[in-house]
């Protein structure tokens, strides 16, 4: 262990972070903006690059550049990694308390740089520092719940930086701390190395948490309708069989509404297309505020939606029906549009997804034949 070079650690830590910080502006860039957070990952490693370079010429640069600026760049790096992180997960950031508490961390070390010096003390400042972020950080991804490698993956790294932080605070306690970064004691470089080790992983680990999301939102618009977030007509179609053939398994009803919105070609030419999509929106989310958690909704095309409802009856499923029939003719911000809707339930063993959508769907051309703005079923 003596042999090995704590400035080679140092920079390899620099040059390391610097490539994961290009990776992750890259990721930034290409990726979708509502994954958010990239950006601050990629300004934390490259503050720890940063931060890393400086300190490898200490002893050949001004005390301030070596010493005083990494002392600023690493909690600074770590704390921007830590709001990149509450935004990628929805959360907004508290910055003021941190910032206030980096401040007064970076002012005392900097009396203990030039007025007093004192590489301990400044050691153990930073440790305290850099304990608290580290736990905050992955109290936050355990809030989130260990659902995937990348979050168990950071989680794991997380703990890890925070006992190898607190363990170099525990043998400062015992052994003499040195006198500066470089100390080549067998206990310090082990803290380098390992740490130098885990700032890589914990890139890693945020590259993973970034490509999870993404499939994440990919797996999300290719099962869900771009404009009403309602499910497209291939999803549905895959739902409406499973739920079938549980409902044939177990000898359970199972209810289907094809609903179709009245005149909505008149919006479109008389409102415009924009006034027309948030006709169909606004649809949506009158009909989800009717229907249970088990319920399905999806888009079929155009104006036409279908609605799958679980271990419902006829009669319980009419009721839902009316019950969204009148919800549409109330009054809204948007053009009034009357709704059509066809009803049917399974019947037979040999029933399958396709029969059932088109007897709702002649059920459906029954109510517009006889007028519009009401239920039938088929």
């Amino acid at each position: 262990m003596p042999n090995i070079d704590p400035r080679t650690v140092v920079l390899l830590a620099g040059v390391m972070s610097s490539f994961m910080a290009l990776i992750m502006f890259s990721l930034n860039l290409r990726y979708p903006p509502s994954i958010k957070g990239l950006g601050e990952w990629g300004v934390a490693l490259l503050l720890v690059a940063a931060g890393s370079t400086l300190a490898f010429g200490l002893g050949t640069l001004p005390s301030f550049a070596s010493i005083t600026l990494p002392r600023i760049f690493f909690p600074t790096g770590l704390f921007l990694g830590y709001v990149g992180a509450q935004r990628f997960f929805g959360q907004t950031p508290r910055i003021w308390p941190w910032v206030f508490l980096i401040a007064l961390t970076v002012a005392v070390q900097t009396w203990f740089t030039y007025g007093a010096p004192d590489f301990a003390a400044r050691l153990r400042l930073s440790g305290v520092l850099a304990v608290c972020l580290f736990v905050a950080f992955a109290n936050l991804v355990r809030k989130q719940g260990l659902t995937s490698f990348a979050r168990v993956l950071t989680m794991g790294v997380l703990v890890s930086m925070c006992g190898i932080v607190a363990m170099r605070l525990v043998t400062a306690l015992i052994w003499p701390a040195g006198t500066d970064i470089y100390d080549t004691s067998a206990h310090h470089l082990v803290y380098l190395s390992a740490l130098s080790v885990f700032i890589l992983l914990l890139s890693v680990s945020m590259v993973l948490l970034a490509a999870e999301r993404l499939h994440t939102e990919m797996a999300y618009l290719a099962s869900h309708d771009s404009l009403t977030n309602a499910l497209t007509r291939r999803q549905m179609n895959e739902v409406c069989s499973m739920e079938l053939e549980r409902s044939q398994r177990r000898g359970h009803s199972l209810a289907l509404l094809i609903m179709d919105l009245d005149h909505f070609k008149a919006v479109n030419d008389t409102h415009g297309h924009q006034r027309g999509d948030r006709v169909l929106v606004d649809f949506v989310n009158r009909v989800n505020d009717l229907l249970r958690r088990p319920d399905q909704l999806a888009r079929f095309g155009g104006e036409e939606f279908v609605a799958l409802l679980p271990e419902t009856t006829l009669e319980e499923a009419l009721g839902v029906a009316e019950r969204i029939r009148a919800a549409c003719a109330l009054p809204s911000a948007e053009p009034a549009c009357t709704v059509s809707i066809g009803v049917t339930t399974n019947r037979m063993a040999n029933d399958s997804a396709d029969t059932l959508i088109a007897r709702a769907d002649s059920a459906m051309y029954k109510a517009k034949t006889k007028g519009r703005n009401r239920v039938e079923t088929a």
